[in-house]
């Protein structure tokens, strides 16, 4: 094992221990009742091979040793029912602390992950971070009863052992505390470089299949489309079968680390006993105190052979968090500045200030020195071929990226200075492809303002020309969509998405436009109320297919992240050799060439 190796796994232990020891923090007074209680519980249980040695003693003496023998057994009995009592104690304490952190640690990293950028989404699996954080939340359980019931009560009984053995007969004292320190740094040893770097890349592809899964499954349509779930099968197979190749190994490692272990147990039981019976040979020790040192050792067995899976199970709990503590530690890539107040858009004024972007995998910037000024009420066009800079433009104004040089400001405010939530919160939006959740319509409806009455909802949807086709469904409102909204056609998204933007009644709009891929009535109707849903606010359109522009005030026409023409339809069609225009007719001619076939 390479030293890179062995720090990368020191430095993953050290960060999701320390990750645990802060939520610990934040329950000072139950931590210490807890570890008060597991220290009280394991001292009893330390001490009753003493009182087991005295009873022999006393029975080997005869009846004369009664009322000692009577003692011992009523002080072992009550150590006994003290260390059930305490346990019990211990664990009515730990279950209000796990779920408390487990509640915090899932609800953290669900709020982190919701406020990662947006490339950070692009390039993640949903299926995988969903999984790292269910398993990094379970993970914590486990390391808490390995911490605190596990390793704790072990390594204060194998210190108690060793003190209350080493005042007796200082030889076995050493025995003792040097076998189980040379057991425990070999345990630990083989688990934290051994088998650990193996389980971390067994639980990677744990993470993978997980992601794999949830792709296959969320683009079912398209695998029945193409006639795949063979091909999708064949896809799985072998993701699954790097999983068991990985994590075969892992569990090999883990069953010689096991063997090892056992070895050793051995070893030191043959040393103790030894010990034991030339102390009982040379007179240092009698019959009771032969008992107390066999009764001391199957305590302490069982702790040492414990503390074999305490570590294991350590590694394993380590290897799950290990995911879960990373997305908490890394940068939400666009993040609010400090004291950054809400935005308050009233006009819809928007204004690039020689704006400077470049995508951080690209060699040379988009945009360059890029200004344009848009009024407020005014409604524009955004045209341009595929790369143009047009959907840049609008993930700009809504600050899912940051500029280099230059600002954006929207009624005066620099967006870079204001909260990210309440800038988005101000701008509604109709993607081209509408993403609802799977909750009843007017719960998608309503999730641009959730307090909306029933009466506001229905009129926003009677506005988007969702109404009607929302009241012919068996459940109307309370109808489920489905999962991204598959229950519903295009064209029905699309309405029940404008149905939204229109109860948010924000004063900026943006419209991918919408109807490019849908049937001629639909598209009609999907008109007809974005023309409703357009007056009165500042409406920025990502125009797709042309005729639908005509009516806009002014068209912005990008090539490579400039602004190469300016105006309305009228005069961008006829400028002579002009991108626009050459957009117009290239559409013009298909659709001719469509009608004629």
């Amino acid at each position: 094992m390479s030293r890179k190796k062995l720090y990368f796994r020191a430095d993953a232990f050290k960060n999701v221990l320390g990750f645990t020891f802060r939520h610990w923090a934040r329950q000072p007074v139950r931590i210490a009742g807890i570890a008060a209680l597991v220290l009280t519980a394991t001292l009893a249980e330390a001490m009753s091979p003493v009182f087991a040695g005295r009873l022999v003693d006393a029975v080997a003496s005869g009846q004369g040793g009664w009322d000692v023998a009577l003692s011992a057994f009523w002080l072992m009995s009550g150590l006994y029912l003290a260390s059930v009592a305490l346990r019990q104690l211990v664990f009515l304490n730990l279950i209000p602390l796990t779920l408390k952190m487990m509640s915090d640690v899932a609800a953290q990293g669900f709020h982190r992950v919701q406020r990662f950028s947006t490339d950070w989404h692009a390039n993640s699996f949903a299926g995988s971070t969903v999984r790292k954080i269910t398993r990094g939340m379970w993970a914590l359980d486990l390391l808490n009863d390995t911490l605190l019931l596990s390793l704790l009560p072990s390594v204060v009984m194998l210190v108690g052992a060793t003190v209350i053995l080493g005042s007796s007969w200082p030889v076995m004292g050493l025995v003792v505390g040097l076998g189980s320190l040379i057991y425990i740094v070999v345990t630990v040893w083989l688990s934290v470089g051994f088998v650990a770097p193996a389980a971390t890349l067994s639980n990677a592809w744990d993470t993978k299949v997980g992601g794999a899964l949830a792709d296959a499954v969320s683009c079912n349509s398209v695998v029945k489309a193409f006639g795949a779930e063979t091909r999708e099968d064949g896809l799985l197979d072998r993701v699954v079968a790097k999983w068991r190749k990985r994590t075969r190994r892992t569990w090999r490692r883990g069953t010689f680390n096991g063997g090892i272990q056992g070895v050793m147990m051995v070893a030191m039981q043959t040393a103790i006993l030894g010990t034991a019976l030339l102390l009982w040979q040379s007179g240092s020790a009698s019959a009771g105190d032969i008992t107390f040192v066999l009764t001391m050792f199957f305590l302490l067995q069982g702790h040492l052979r414990d503390v074999g899976q305490h570590i294991r199970n350590l590694q394993k709990s380590v290897n799950d968090m290990e995911e879960l503590v990373h997305l908490h530690d890394q940068n939400l890539g666009i993040a609010d500045k400090a004291g950054a107040r809400p935005i308050v858009i009233e006009k819809g004024h928007i204004r690039f200030d020689t704006v400077t972007f470049q995508y951080g995998a690209h060699a040379s910037p988009l945009y360059r020195d890029f200004s344009v000024d848009i009024k407020p009420g005014e409604r524009v066009g955004l045209v341009g071929h595929s790369g143009s800079g047009k959907t840049t433009f609008v993930k700009l104004i809504q600050r899912l990226y940051d500029v280099k040089d230059g600002t954006i400001s929207i009624d005066g405010q620099n967006i870079a200075d204001v909260q990210q939530a309440s800038l988005r919160a101000q701008i509604a939006i109709v993607q081209q492809e509408p993403i609802l959740f799977h909750r009843t319509l007017a719960e998608n409806i309503a999730y641009a303002r959730p307090e909306a009455s029933r009466a506001e909802i229905i009129e926003a949807a009677r506005q988007a020309n969702a109404h009607d086709f929302i009241m012919s469904l068996p459940k109307q409102y309370e109808t489920m969509v489905g999962e991204r909204g598959v229950k519903l056609s295009g064209g029905e998204r699309q309405r029940v998405a404008i149905a939204r933007a229109f109860l948010a009644d924000n004063p900026v709009l943006i419209l991918d436009e919408a109807t490019s891929s849908l049937d001629s009535e639909s598209e009609v109707m999907i008109q007809d109320a974005m023309e409703r849903l357009m007056v009165g606010r500042t409406t920025l359109v990502i125009a797709h297919r042309l005729s639908t522009v005509r009516a806009l005030d002014r068209l912005l026409v990008f090539d490579k992240g400039r602004i190469v023409e300016e105006g309305d339809h009228d005069a961008l069609i006829r400028l002579d050799k002009g991108i626009y225009r050459r957009l117009f007719e290239r559409q013009a001619l298909e659709l001719t060439k469509g009608l004629v076939a």
